[in-house]
């Protein structure tokens, strides 16, 4: 099994870095630091078609969300 931890500084940003990251390394299991992006602007649907089901906490003070999500 393969752990990872990534801090994306801003997951929208630096989704298409996270998505080849994702393909290029197939961890089981990854945990985000800094999404900064609030509940509702989280890339779900980018995330899912990556092959990964994902458990995200965006807050208003948005350095501090965090994010954990596995592989399907």
């Amino acid at each position: 099994m393969k752990i990872a931890t990534y801090n994306i500084n801003g997951v929208n940003g630096h989704l298409p870095i996270l998505l080849k990251w994702l393909k290029e390394s197939q961890p089981d299991i990854v945990c985000l630091q800094e999404l900064k992006a609030p509940q509702e602007k989280f890339p779900i649907k980018e995330i899912t078609e990556a092959g990964y089901n994902a458990v995200w906490k965006g807050q208003k003070k948005l350095e501090r969300s965090c994010n954990t999500f596995k592989r399907i």
